[in-house]
C-alpha cells in the first residue's frame, strides 16, 4: 500500500493589515493549480497540486485592512517549516514603520528562512521581510511608493525599485513581487516554482492574467515630491511645480534659495532624496505621461510641452524612467484611459 505524496505547503500570513481580497485570490490561484484545467477541459476536476493554509500568529480569525474577515487554518506554532511562506501586502503608510508591531510574525518568518522555506512577499509585504532583517544584503523589491522608504531603512538592502519580482538569497529562496497586482505574477512563479510552468500557464489562461513583464515604471507616479520639513526647499518645491519646463530651473531653485550651489545640492537631496536635476527630470516625465494619455499631441510637442527641446534625449529618458517608450507607453495607457471614460460614462 502506497501513500500518497505530501503536496507542498504553502502558508499565507494573514495581518490586521492584510487584504482578505489578496489572502483569498492567493489562495485559491494555489488551490486551483492542477484542479481546475480538467474541468474547464472535459467536465471533471483534477487533483489540487499545492496545500495553501492561511496562517497567523494566533488561531482563529484575523480582520483584515478593509473590515473583512479572514479565516486562519493554522497558527504560526503549528506550522514550523512550509514549503513556501507567502507575506501578502501591508496596508500600512509608506512612512509608518511596522517595527514592534509584528514582533511574533517576524520571529517566525525568521525560524522558516533558518528551516529552508522559500520566503516570497507581495506589494508591501516585503516590507515585513526587511524588518524581519531577511533581505540585509540582498536585492529587493517592493511596491513603487515604498521602494524609497525600505532603501532608507535598511540600507544594506539593494531596493531595485524598477523591477516588478526579484528572486535572490542563496537558492534564490527569497522573492518579492513589486506592485499591487503583481501578487498574481508571484503566485504564477511559485506554482511554477513548486510544480512546473504548464501548471502556471494553465491558471495564467484560467484567470485571464497577464505578466507584468515591463516592470513598475509604467505604473509609478511621483512618491517623494510631497512636501518636507525643510521650509526652504519646500519653498523651491512649490516652485518648481508650476515651473518645471522653464530653462534652467534647478538654477532658478539655486538662486531664489539664497544658498552656494552646492549647500543647495545637498540640502535639496537630504529633504528629497533626489538631486535637485533628477527631481525636475521626474516631475517633467510625470506631466508627459499625463499628456500622452489624454492628448493627441505628437511626442515631440510633448517632449517641448514639458521642458525638452532635443525629443530624441526626451525620448530616451523617458525609455530610461518608464521602461517604455513614449508611444508605447501612450498605447497601453491612453486606450485604458479612454476605455475606463468610455464605461464611466455609459
Amino acid at each position: 500500500m502506497t501513500t500518497a505524496a505530501r503536496l507542498p505547503q504553502i502558508a499565507i500570513v494573514a495581518t490586521p493589515l492584510s487584504s482578505a481580497s489578496v489572502v483569498y485570490g492567493m489562495y485559491e490561484m494555489f488551490k486551483c493549480a492542477g484542479r481546475d484545467w480538467s474541468w474547464v477541459l472535459n467536465g471533471r476536476y483534477g487533483e489540487s497540486v499545492l496545500d495553501p493554509v492561511i496562517v497567523a500568529s494566533r488561531p482563529g480569525e484575523v480582520t483584515g485592512c478593509n473590515g473583512l474577515p479572514i479565516r486562519i487554518d493554522l497558527p504560526m506554532s503549528e506550522c514550523p517549516a512550509p514549503d513556501v511562506v507567502c507575506v501578502p501586502e501591508s496596508l500600512l503608510a509608506p512612512d509608518h514603520r511596522q517595527v514592534g508591531m509584528f514582533e511574533l510574525e517576524a520571529a517566525w518568518l525568521r525560524r522558516c528562512h533558518a528551516n529552508g522555506s522559500l520566503m516570497t512577499a507581495a506589494c508591501s509585504g516585503a516590507t515585513l521581510l526587511a524588518e524581519a532583517g531577511l533581505l540585509d544584503g540582498h536585492e529587493a523589491t517592493t511596491h513603487w511608493a515604498y521602494c524609497e522608504t525600505m532603501q532608507r531603512r535598511h540600507p544594506s538592502a539593494r531596493v531595485q525599485a524598477q523591477r516588478a519580482l526579484v528572486a535572490t538569497g542563496e537558492g534564490h529562496r527569497l522573492v518579492m513581487a513589486g506592485g499591487g497586482s503583481s501578487w498574481m505574477d508571484l503566485a504564477l512563479y511559485i506554482i511554477a516554482r513548486c510544480v512546473s510552468v504548464e501548471a502556471a500557464m494553465q491558471v495564467a489562461r484560467l484567470i485571464l492574467i497577464d505578466w507584468h513583464h515591463v516592470g513598475q515604471q509604467p505604473f509609478a507616479r511621483v512618491a517623494r515630491s510631497t512636501q518636507v520639513e525643510d521650509a526652504l526647499i519646500g519653498r523651491c518645491q512649490a516652485w518648481i511645480a508650476d515651473h518645471y519646463a522653464d530653462p534652467a530651473p534647478v538654477a532658478a531653485m539655486v538662486q531664489q534659495s539664497g544658498l552656494p550651489q552646492r549647500s543647495f545640492q545637498r540640502r535639496f537631496k537630504l529633504a528629497t532624496g533626489m538631486a535637485p536635476l533628477e527631481y525636475v527630470h521626474t516631475m517633467r516625465i510625470e506631466e508627459a505621461k499625463h499628456l500622452l494619455e489624454t492628448s493627441e499631441l505628437p511626442v515631440a510637442a510633448v517632449a517641448e510641452e514639458v521642458g525638452y527641446d532635443d525629443a530624441a534625449f526626451f525620448g530616451r529618458l523617458f525609455r530610461r524612467q518608464v521602461n517604455l517608450t513614449p508611444p508605447q507607453y501612450r498605447r497601453r495607457f491612453g486606450g485604458l484611459r479612454a476605455v475606463l471614460s468610455v464605461h464611466g460614462n455609459a
